[in-house]
């Protein structure tokens, strides 16, 4: 064989290069950031065909630790919520599946990434996260339409989830704006000499009262 051919096999195999200082920091932070985070497990599908009958529980934990954490990541403490939703996510599935591991996971992921403080806001989580995998089916579809027809629903579908997605984070947003509302409160205050000074008292709602 050739040293011609053999430079040019060389120059064909993947060469692992070294991170710049800036990719180095940014990897550091992603792996400090994730071994600082709390993260529920995984869920585990087990699908029994004969019976139809689906058990949902999550992998490589202890049972009640498992709960324990994945209540935390939902933002509740009441259990029969929590059954509830898992069992809703757990039906969501993907195009052409009744069960999806990976689906419910994601949508379970998007659910952490919310952060949600109680049941309302994991609610409006699940269903975001369900919207958004919804609507990247519709984008998928439309990029394979074939006629004019398919194109216009498909069209439709897409600009219906997007909306109703971003519908949902203003939601969440105007949600969670009301524990920090400010309530003006007036207060006169008379001085000696019969001197009246006007002023507000401003509460900040999770705070104490402001002067």
């Amino acid at each position: 064989m050739s040293k011609a051919h053999n430079d040019s096999d060389n120059e064909l195999q993947p060469r692992h290069q070294e991170l710049t200082e800036a990719e180095t920091t940014a990897v550091l932070a992603v792996q400090e950031k994730y071994q600082n985070q709390v993260r529920a497990p995984d869920l585990k599908f087990e699908f029994d065909e004969e019976k139809r009958n689906l058990t949902v529980g999550h992998q490589d934990k202890e049972p009640s630790d498992a709960t324990a954490l994945a209540m935390h990541e939902l933002g509740t403490v009441d259990t029969r919520f929590f059954e509830g939703v898992l069992e809703q996510v757990a039906a969501l599935g993907k195009q052409g599946s009744p069960i999806s591991e990976a689906s419910s996971n994601f949508v379970l992921s998007v659910v952490r990434g919310v952060q949600p403080q109680d049941e309302i806001e994991t609610m409006l989580a699940i269903q975001m996260g369900a919207i958004h995998q919804a609507t990247m089916m519709m984008a998928r579809r439309l990029n394979h339409v074939e006629t004019i027809q398919q194109q216009d629903a498909a069209e439709r579908a897409l600009n219906k989830l997007a909306r109703t997605f971003t519908g949902q984070v203003e939601t969440l947003k105007k949600y969670r704006s009301k524990a920090d509302q400010t309530v003006r409160v007036e207060r006169v205050e008379v001085k000696e000499g019969g001197q009246a000074i006007v002023g507000n008292v401003h509460n900040g709602g999770r705070g104490g009262v402001k002067k």
